[in-house]
């Protein structure tokens, strides 16, 4: 396939640099950025000290100040920006929001420039990188959209909603989106219990059906008993949040899932780090 390019008109960017700036947000976020380059980035997100996602984002090294641009929805800008600002206390370091003519920029498909960052999430969702004034699109945002569903890859504010869910619920586990490595970091405890016991019940995971997928938010039924809701979907294939362990007793009953009628199938994405809970 012939490489595609949009603008992500729904996500924006945070400047972060200052003297303080890669410890500053060592110390906060829940990815490694340490290692951040022109031709790297890092997903992740700024947790709650509960370790619920306050805000997910990728972060790119900035070369113009020393420091980095955090990508952020659109929507989400302002707020993530002030909650920066409150966390700095005595850091050299300076907060605000990028220029609006810089943009996200996301390619992907053959051919893709070997100069570029790959999406720190999965190499097959092409690169993303900054640009400046005008761009040449070859695609849309749907198109996009269509293409990380394909992929089962989740996003904030479409397949869930922030401060309401733990990493593991949206497979960030997974996707590199947690350093555990690294140390310390806001939420690093809760995180890292979860992970060492195994204690994740909710995933994102993909479902499709013969037909249109109802609307996001739809509640997913086994028999008469909501098992989780649904996120984006395109067409007869989408996202949806659930608990694995309802999905898979029901399966193993026999039972079929439901939204708003349409029966769907359940599958986890090849790239998952987990699967399904054993019936015993």
């Amino acid at each position: 396939m012939a490489s595609q390019r949009t603008i992500l008109t729904s996500r924006r960017l945070v400047k972060v640099f200052g003297e303080d700036a890669k410890e500053f947000l060592q110390n906060l976020v829940s990815c490694d950025i340490s290692e951040i380059d022109a031709t790297s980035s890092s997903f992740g997100a700024l947790l709650t000290p509960q370790g619920k996602i306050l805000w997910d984002f990728i972060v790119f090294a900035d070369e113009s100040t020393g420091g980095f641009l955090i990508d952020v929805s659109t929507d989400e800008l302002d707020a993530f920006a002030k909650r920066l600002g409150f966390y700095k206390l005595r850091a050299k370091v300076t907060v605000e929001p990028a220029d609006e003519t810089m943009h996200v920029i996301a390619e992907w498909g053959d051919d893709l420039p070997a100069d570029k960052p790959r999406d720190p999430r999965h190499a097959d969702m092409g690169v993303r990188y900054i640009g400046f004034g005008s761009v040449e699109e070859t695609a849309s945002e749907a198109d996009y959209h269509a293409h990380r569903i394909e992929l089962g890859i989740p996003q904030s504010g479409l397949d869930f909603q922030l401060a309401d869910v733990f990493p593991h619920d949206t497979d960030m586990d997974s996707l590199n989106g947690v350093a555990f490595s690294k140390g310390c970091f806001i939420g690093q405890e809760v995180v890292s219990r979860m992970k060492h016991r195994g204690t994740a019940r909710k995933r994102i995971i993909k479902v499709s059906a013969e037909s249109a997928l109802p609307a996001a938010g739809s509640d997913v039924l086994a028999g008469e008993k909501s098992v989780g809701t649904l996120g984006s979907s395109q067409g007869d294939n989408g996202l949806a949040l659930l608990r694995l362990d309802r999905v898979k007793t029901a399966m193993d009953a026999g039972m079929t899932l439901t939204s708003e009628g349409v029966t769907l199938t359940p599958s986890i994405q090849e790239w998952a780090s987990f699967n399904w809970p054993s019936s015993n």
